[in-house]
């Protein structure tokens, strides 16, 4: 197999259902900072930045602060609240089986996105995190992705940026309708669709020489 045949996924909601734990960070944050979070409210639309959403709850002046706060409550109380999506492990498996690299592009803080996939044991070649929206496609180019895997509107632009085939899965806050408008190649119903097409997309590759 090609050496550049990388694909690329989404990390929140798309290999991991990170909910419960960013529920629970969130909500110790909240005790200890004295201010109200809806965490039911902030679960339902992960996608942004941690401080985009931060802005939503604390004046500007506190944003950075209370960002950093919550990295560091994540890594007591989040981590341990992640949990694979159903098929994630086997859509990673396929592409380490073609020969292929797996690379995880996210908005979450790097350090936190490797302890969430070592805790529920996604063994991936390359993270990259901080990333969201534009700075994803230039990820996504620079490491030659020919997929990106998504749950956002905004995964299916910055695949559209790189010159990657965008790949959506409802499994996030966003139905197919959204990810189809939003410029997706192809939505599955979720990853356990993903073998499947990967063996189809491999094979459509070969026989017109990897274009």
């Amino acid at each position: 197999m090609t050496p550049e045949l990388v694909v690329g996924f989404d990390l929140d909601m798309t290999l991991i259902d990170s909910r419960p734990g960013i529920a629970a960070t969130l909500e110790a944050l909240s005790a200890e900072t004295g201010v109200a979070i809806d965490a039911a409210l902030v679960v339902s639309r992960l996608g942004p930045t941690l401080e985009e959403e931060m802005a939503n709850w604390y004046p500007p002046e506190l944003v950075d602060a209370v960002s950093d706060r919550y990295r560091e409550l994540y890594a007591e109380l989040g981590v341990p609240g992640c949990a694979p999506l159903p098929g994630a492990r086997d859509a990673v498996e396929a592409v380490a089986e073609a020969g292929g690299r797996n690379l995880v592009v996210t908005a979450k803080y790097e350090p936190s996105a490797r302890k969430c996939l070592a805790h529920v044991g996604l063994d991936v070649d390359v993270v990259v995190g901080w990333r969201w929206g534009p700075d994803k496609a230039v990820t996504l180019a620079e490491h030659r992705a020919i997929a990106y895997v998504g749950d956002t509107p905004s995964d299916m632009a910055a695949a559209g940026g790189a010159g990657a085939l965008a790949v959506g899965v409802p499994t996030g806050p966003h139905p197919t309708g959204e990810l189809r408008t939003a410029g997706a190649d192809v939505v599955l119903d979720s990853l356990t669709d993903f073998a499947a097409w990967f063996h189809d997309l491999r094979r459509t590759r070969e026989a017109t020489g990897g274009a």
